[in-house]
């Protein structure tokens, strides 16, 4: 698949004191590095850190301003991501970079097409050619499928198809773990080891510090755009390199004591939600759970379980398709759409941030009061004032790097991005906060901050219900755990019995609990 590559530990790429400014930030200050051949380097930092905007200009996204790059010891430019793929060097980008409405082939092989003879796209050889690569990631979706009807984590393993299709001699991952399941981490993991065998240069962004015990060769730790220290893995400890990415001791969280939970106040009975394309099939069938004041319920399952469907569900959006009964403070609630979840006190931080949790183009201010506006609304004028002081507030309460609440989101880091839509949601005084996957790209310290927040609202009496991908996450926040495998609950544990080899035995389908 790969060819060119150097002997391993050989130099194949650097960057040299790269500088890069965005309006109000330096984004980079004269960082340096070094990827070798046949070596996985993880580059480590907090959200803001400047990892990604390095990546993205090695990669041909961004031009940088100050700088050079040298690959195979000679200096290049990239104008575009298709000159960074012609030289060798290709990204998997955290936030996807895939059009909705082109099919998994068609977006795999886009601006690369294959040719038949009479000058036309070969449309059966870029579906073989797309079937073997879906296949060695093990996702089983056919190549005419177009993006549009994928799930997060399927896009995710769809971008990890585009990137790996050409022939690089350097590849950049971007959190590409950060959405997908356990055993598509371990299909991945075999990938990049093979990678390695080949000779191929791989950058690793992450934030699961864990994950670097099976693949990582060196780290390259950055803080507020500049680079702190850049060693062999096996030289630096988990506290070391948590230490150098806040500039400050970080003690591990322990989770405080659980206050007793009040009184129920949401309950689902019988929830169904039937498959929209196929006749007779659910994508939920007959879910029964509750959420009790003051209480966390952690949701886990494997992808294709149902999670996100069942919040969805929950908050409205499915309402045409949807069965079931819910029950708020115990009374019946018919919530046939978003608005009125918002009234019956439901607030919904979906999975999807850029598509489905903010407008890009608006500001840090507007995206944040979006949920309450008319709370600030006075005879059909909006108090502007009144807005940005909630607003003010609410960041400096997350801890919202940005240099006013004026900038447009889409300048904002994907953590600050995360932080926002819950300030926004927690802006509508919701009793039942539904987190689907909220710390999802979101770094170690930024992390710890969102388990505070949620620990703190839990413990002033809202309900949450937290879906995460990640057993660990769900054991440090839950009360109780409910467990889904294909559209069905399979199991449900409290704090006391729940553990890592329960929880995958319930969520795997040929292992399931009890219903």
């Amino acid at each position: 698949m790969f060819s060119s590559a150097k002997p391993s530990g050989e130099v194949v790429l650097e960057a040299k004191n790269v500088s890069k400014f965005f309006p109000g930030v330096k984004a980079l200050d004269q960082v340096s590095i070094t990827l070798r051949s046949g070596r996985l380097t993880a580059l480590l930092g907090e959200n803001g850190a400047g990892k990604s905007t390095l990546m993205n200009i090695i990669a041909g996204v961004l031009p940088m301003d100050e700088g050079e790059l040298q690959l195979a010891g000679a200096r290049v430019h990239f104008s575009n991501p298709r000159e960074a793929r012609e030289a060798g060097v290709s990204m998997i980008f955290q936030e996807f970079n895939l059009f909705a409405d082109l099919s998994v082939a068609e977006n795999i092989f886009l601006g690369r097409e294959p040719i038949d003879r009479w000058g036309f796209v070969d449309f059966a050889t870029m579906n073989r050619h797309t079937s073997a690569l879906l296949s060695e990631l093990d996702l089983a979706v056919e190549p005419t499928t177009t993006v549009d009807h994928l799930r997060v984590g399927q896009q995710q393993i769809v971008e990890i198809a585009k990137a790996i299709s050409s022939n690089a001699r350097v590849l950049i991952m971007d959190e590409p773990t950060s959405a997908i399941t356990e055993h598509e981490i371990g299909v991945l993991f075999g990938l990049v080891k093979k990678l390695k065998a080949q000779g191929v240069a791989i950058a690793y962004i992450t934030h699961k510090l864990e994950e670097l015990i099976h693949i990582g060769d060196d780290a390259v730790v950055m803080r507020d755009g500049k680079m702190i220290q850049a060693a062999p893995l096996q030289d630096l400890s988990r506290d070391e390199i948590v230490e150098m990415m806040v500039g400050r001791s970080v003690k591990g969280r322990r989770r405080p004591n659980r206050v007793s939970v009040g009184s129920e106040v949401l309950r689902a009975e019988g929830v169904s939600l039937r498959h929209p394309e196929r006749h007779g099939d659910f994508l939920l069938k007959d879910i029964n759970f509750h959420v009790c004041r003051g209480e966390v319920l952690g949701l886990f399952g494997l992808m294709g379980a149902g999670r996100t469907e069942l919040l969805e569900t929950m908050f409205g959006l499915h309402a045409a398709r949807a069965s079931g009964m819910v029950f708020v403070r115990g009374e019946h609630a018919k919530i046939h759409s978003p608005l009125e979840a918002i009234r019956h006190g439901l607030a919904l931080a979906p999975e999807d941030r850029k598509r489905e949790g903010l407008v890009l183009g608006m500001s840090v201010c507007e995206n944040t009061s979006l949920a309450c506006l008319s709370r600030f609304e006075r005879a059909g004028f909006l108090n502007e004032s009144a807005e940005r002081e909630m607003v003010a507030a609410s960041v400096a309460r997350f801890r919202v790097k940005t240099p006013s609440i004026q900038q447009t989101i889409r300048n904002l880091s994907g953590g600050n991005q995360q932080k926002v839509i819950l300030a926004k949601w927690l802006e509508t005084n919701p009793e039942v906060l539904l987190l689907d996957e909220p710390t999802r790209g979101i770094d170690a310290n930024a992390k710890d901050e969102i388990y505070a927040l949620i620990h703190e609202l839990s413990q002033s009496g809202l309900a949450v219900i937290v879906v995460s991908s990640e057993i660990p996450e769900i054991l440090a926040l839950a009360d109780r755990v409910m467990v889904m495998c294909e559209g069905r609950k399979t199991a449900e544990f409290n704090r006391e019995t729940v553990n890592e080899q329960v929880m995958m035995a319930a969520a795997l389908p040929l292992s399931r609990g009890p219903k």
